[in-house]
């Protein structure tokens, strides 16, 4: 049993919480999930079984697609619908989508962002959420994330009465986001107090939200001896990266652990196995690693993956391996 699946989470549930039901299912302790989502969040759980377990730092690291609401005219201590409220700015006239989509243009990019206080980041050793719960509020240094995409999805809702100003969104990001954080971010620079008052992630690894599966339906197909039908090929476990297609001499380097040199490989011959002949955007065949401008890639031989490569960390111009699969 191998592979990648594709788990709707349901809300209530924690992401720890799906990995232990799973275990009971699947009658394995190989399983892990490949990024946490909150209890209330729903939507696409990535989560990898057997072998495919080895890939789970690159499923966290992958970026993900989150659906959700912002509502502006009140704060929560956590930062999303479920917390209790801490400041309320009602706002008495209407923002119009103009002003809402020109902020949330300036939080596109690289950009820092504070935890929030009820979040597992640790610091000093404890977990933020334990302050927190204690009545603290501690100093956090602010992480560097990536905002790809963050536009308005509805129209906006004025409750003129109750002074809230609601509208949908969609977030394509990084690792390490804090998607209520965003919200709470972008009603601030509109000069009110709000929060994320829903989410549900769309997409991550390639997995889409429309083929998740709740666990119920899992645990059918599992009694049912189909349980190979829904799991997805490890490969998806590095859809981030960048795919590399190895030549045989190439492949037989990669398989035990050697280092490639930039400088090993030229692009003075274009043919079938010359990297301008690319497959599609992120596929190269490696004969110049300079092509590349992400930290790792993912070699393939044959449409199987076979090793996860990274820039050596001390020497210019040469890949080593970060992972051998084969």
């Amino acid at each position: 049993m191998n592979g990648i699946l594709n788990v709707y989470k349901e809300a209530g549930w924690t992401s720890f919480d799906v990995v232990a039901k799973l275990r009971g299912i699947l009658k394995t302790k190989k399983i892990g999930h490949g990024g946490t989502l909150d209890p209330s969040v729903t939507g696409v759980l990535p989560i990898a079984v057997g072998k495919s377990t080895r890939l789970l730092e690159y499923m966290e690291a992958a970026g993900k697609i989150y659906e959700g609401q912002v509502t502006i005219g009140f704060s929560t201590e956590t930062e999303d619908a479920d917390g209790a409220i801490v400041n309320q700015t009602p706002v008495k006239n209407n923002l119009t989508e103009s002003e809402i989509d020109s902020a949330m243009s300036h939080f596109v990019g690289k950009i820092k962002q504070i935890p929030p206080m009820y979040s597992a980041v640790k610091i000093n050793g404890k977990k933020l959420y334990e302050y927190a719960r204690a009545g603290q509020t501690i100093e956090r240094p602010a992480r560097e994330i990536t905002i790809k995409s963050f536009v308005r999805t509805s129209p906006i809702d004025w409750n003129k009465e109750e002074g809230l100003v609601t509208f949908s969104f969609k977030v394509e990001c990084s690792k390490g986001t804090y998607v209520r954080t965003l919200a709470v971010d972008l009603a601030d620079s509109l000069g009110y107090a709000g929060h994320m008052s829903k989410l549900q992630r769309t997409a991550s690894n390639g997995l889409l939200i429309k083929d998740a599966i709740k666990l119920s339906k899992i645990e059918e197909i599992k009694e049912s001896g189909k349980l190979s039908t829904i799991l997805y090929p490890a490969e998806y476990a590095v859809s981030d990266l960048p795919r590399v297609n190895l030549t045989t001499v190439q492949f037989e380097m990669a398989r035990v652990g050697k280092k490639f040199a930039q400088s090993d490989w030229t692009n003075e011959v274009e043919t079938a196995d010359s990297s301008v002949s690319k497959i599609t955007e992120q596929e190269y065949l490696l004969t110049d690693l300079s092509l590349l401008t992400t930290e790792k890639f993912a070699a393939f031989y044959n449409d199987k993956l076979v090793a996860i490569y990274m820039k050596h960390p001390e020497k210019e111009g040469i890949w080593k391996p970060n992972k051998v699969l084969v």
